[in-house]
């Protein structure tokens, strides 16, 4: 009777121990959370809301405000790197523009719109008391472009709401004048759908950078510990699928890429997002280090 008892205590022992280990590796890769560099080019205000005579389309500040939102919103995600306004500007006007540029500023450009703004008071009033409602409604569009291909990788709208209600007795009571915090809060409720979602849809993205050198100083990829890159680190190296026309869209789209090597991180340098860099050395496979521009470097999923 002694044996059997044994042997169950030993296989109950194991099976707690051997879930344990797979729930660790999970949480460890599950916390690995590589950002990416996310720059907010503009922000622009396409309603007629707030636009009299002396109206200037640059400082309009429904604009501005929407702007401040969503960089609050985005750098409370922790999940971005946020450029500086003057580095997000001038490459959102190359992106604009259809130009591509040679420096890895960012992955990703962001071009808002206030589509929609309205404001609207309602109110009853009866024999002892009265009831005052504002209500604010905004919509908001933001278009994602991928940087390396000038191509929109995410488009989407939302509406935000927001009310205030006062109410009186005899004269007695609050006494609810214009509310202009109404405006950001009806602007932040559909902006909290936007970036949910963007983070979302990046999330599902494998993370990519390029190599930016290759020599015989080393291999060096852009990127390094502020983006989440860690010495040990491993990623894959593809290279670049050609371009076709889709004859339906008539939209230039990029083939997948042919994964050609396994890159491992040795050291990471920089002391900033814009330029940190890591060196990597090749676990196997191999590329040609003449045409670097020809790969793409790539988070393992």
């Amino acid at each position: 009777m002694k044996r059997p008892v044994f042997l169950l205590i030993t296989f109950v022992v194991a099976f707690v121990v051997l879930p344990n280990k797979v729930l660790n590796a999970q949480e460890n890769k599950a916390s690995r959370s590589l950002k990416w560099k996310v720059a907010i080019g503009r922000f622009s205000n396409e309603t007629q809301y707030g636009k009299g005579i002396f109206y200037d389309r640059d400082n309009d500040p429904m604009a501005k405000q929407a702007l401040d939102i969503l960089t609050a919103k985005l750098a409370a995600s922790g999940k971005f790197i946020l450029l500086e306004r003057s580095d997000a500007e001038a490459l959102a006007q190359e992106v604009e523009q259809g130009k591509s540029t040679e420096k890895v500023l960012a992955d990703f450009v962001i071009l808002g719109s206030i589509t929609e703004f309205g404001r609207k008071t309602t109110g009853k009033e009866q024999i002892f008391t009265a009831e005052k409602t504002q209500k604010v409604e905004a919509g908001v569009s933001l278009r994602v472009v991928d940087v390396n291909t000038n191509m929109v990788f995410h488009s989407e709208e939302a509406k935000g709401y927001a009310e205030t209600t006062s109410k009186s007795t005899l004269g007695l009571g609050g006494k609810a004048g214009y509310d202009a915090t109404l405006s950001d809060k009806a602007i932040s409720s559909a902006m909290d759908q936007l970036v949910e979602n963007l983070t979302n849809k990046l999330a599902d993205k494998p993370w990519r950078t390029y190599i930016i050198s290759a020599d015989n100083d080393g291999i060096f990829i852009s990127g390094g510990s502020m983006q989440g890159v860690n010495v040990g680190d491993t990623f894959d190296l593809y290279e670049k699928g050609k371009q076709v026309r889709n004859p339906q869209t008539g939209v230039m789209v990029d083939l997948p890429g042919k994964k050609v090597a396994t890159l491992r991180v040795d050291t990471c340098y920089g002391d900033n997002a814009l330029n940190e860099i890591s060196s990597v050395s090749v676990i196997s496979g191999g590329f040609d280090s003449t045409k670097i521009s020809s790969y793409y470097v790539q988070e393992i999923k």
